[in-house]
This record gives C-alpha cells, sequence and structure tokens, in this order.
C-alpha cells in the first residue's frame, strides 16, 4: 500500500496520458470544445453585434468572458462520457486489479479535463485577438483570470464526474451538461442583466455565471471588481467541494 501511495503522481501521468490520448484521436471532441464556441463568436460579434447594446466599443470584448465558460461547460459533458465508458466497459475494476493508486484513475480523467480545457481556452482567446480583442490588464490580472476559469473547470468536473459514475446510459451521462451550457445565455454574459424582464433579470443577476463572468470581464479590462470575484470563488469553491464530495462517495461505490 505505501508503494501505491508513493506512486501515485506517477499512475496519474499514465492515466493523464491515456486520456489525453483519446482526446488527441477523437475529431468529435476538439470541433465541439474549440470550434464551436469560435464560431458563436463569431456568430454575436459579426452578425448580432451592431444591434446589442452593452455599452462597451468593443463587444468582442463584452462577450468573450461568456464564450469561455461556454467552451468549459460544453467539454465537461465529454468527461462524464469516457467516465461513464470505462465504468461500463469494466475498465475502472481492471485498473483496481492492478498495484496502483486506486484514485489516480479518477483523478486522471479530472486533470485531462483541466488541461484539455487550458488547451481550448488558449485557442479561442487567440481567435479573439484576430477580431479586435484587446486588453489592458498586466500579468497579474491574468493569472487571476486563469486562477478562476481552472475553479470553475474542476468545478463543473466534478459535477460531470457523478454524473459519469452514476448514470444508466450513454445518454444519461452528457445530457445534464445542457443546462450548464445554456446557463450563460441567461447572465450578463451576451447582453446586460438590466435589459431583460424582471423575473429572469432576478435569475441571472444571482446564478453562478453572471458573477464569474462580471469578474472575469473586471480583470480583463482593469476596471474594478467589487465584489464579483468574492462572489465568484465562492460558487466555484462551494459547487467544486459539494461535487467532489458526491463524486467520491459515487466513485468508492464502484470500487
Amino acid at each position: 500500500m505505501e508503494t501505491v501511495k508513493k506512486h501515485f503522481f506517477s499512475d496519474l501521468a499514465v492515466m493523464l496520458g491515456r486520456s489525453m490520448r483519446h482526446i488527441s484521436r477523437s475529431m468529435d471532441t476538439i470541433i465541439t470544445v474549440c470550434i464551436t464556441p469560435i464560431a458563436m463568436m463569431l456568430l454575436f460579434v459579426y452578425v448580432f453585434g451592431g444591434a446589442i447594446q452593452t455599452g462597451s466599443d468593443n463587444y468582442v470584448n463584452y462577450l468573450l468572458p461568456g464564450i469561455l465558460l461556454i467552451a468549459i461547460a460544453s467539454s465537461i459533458s465529454y468527461t462524464a462520457y469516457r467516465l461513464f465508458l470505462d465504468k461500463q466497459r469494466g475498465i475502472i475494476e481492471r485498473f483496481h486489479s492492478m498495484p496502483i493508486s486506486r484514485s489516480a484513475v479518477l483523478w486522471g480523467h479530472v486533470i485531462t479535463s483541466v488541461v484539455s480545457n487550458i488547451i481550448s481556452i488558449i485557442v479561442i482567446i487567440l481567435v479573439a485577438l484576430m477580431m479586435g480583442f484587446r486588453s489592458s490588464s498586466g500579468v497579474l490580472p491574468w493569472l487571476a483570470v486563469a486562477g478562476i476559469l481552472v475553479l470553475f473547470t474542476l468545478a463543473l468536473t466534478w459535477v460531470a464526474a457523478i454524473a459519469g459514475l452514476s448514470a444508466k446510459s450513454v445518454e444519461g451521462a452528457s445530457a445534464f451538461s445542457y443546462p450548464l451550457i445554456f446557463l450563460p445565455f441567461i447572465s450578463s454574459a451576451f447582453v446586460p442583466t438590466n435589459s431583460m424582464p424582471t423575473v429572469v433579470r432576478v435569475f441571472a443577476e444571482n446564478q453562478p455565471v453572471t458573477s464569474i463572468v462580471e469578474a472575469i470581464r473586471a480583470l480583463m479590462s482593469g476596471q474594478p471588481m467589487g465584489n464579483d470575484i468574492w462572489v465568484a470563488l465562492a460558487w466555484c469553491i462551494g459547487i467544486m467541494l459539494v461535487a467532489y464530495v458526491f463524486a467520491m462517495k459515487a466513485y468508492k461505490k464502484r470500487i
């Protein structure tokens, strides 16, 4: 047992490499995670952008935080999908029969989600730069943006782990992500919330995505963040901790 614990990181590296190879060989994953959010950004900036009043001269600057969250929300369904397949095919049990750290199997999927999302975020930001996105912020605000995005990814990935380990079908494992993808549309990601009807505005202003979007937008533009940064961190850390507890319970049932 001590040997297994000692080799946790080497086992994790093997599981990470395995999952990353699955992603690199799956074109539909790459298309969904990168191409679809980029297509949405092009559509909203060049088709709808001229008709949307946000109080900003550069709509891509306003839009980018929401597009990044949509990209993350759409990608985590693949974490649930891959976990479900490993469970259904008995791969998890096979790994557990080997002298490896049992938690490395689950953490391999989680870290894969973080790494793949970092890559997709970089690609999307590069495209946004070509579309006219500009930021006056320095290194520290951008590190804070990266930290928030990683926390958001971890929070949703642990939610995905619950779905992947508990679902009875492939459809059930991935369908949970659809509401998460649509949450940015009912937030301040695309338009200011003050333009929405009262009931919609109340929901939009009190759901996690709005505070996360506002915090990232303020960091990117060098504007004062107010309480948005703390509310965003509270949402991300709270969801991550709760989802982690339930995901580990579901995983231990498989063991």
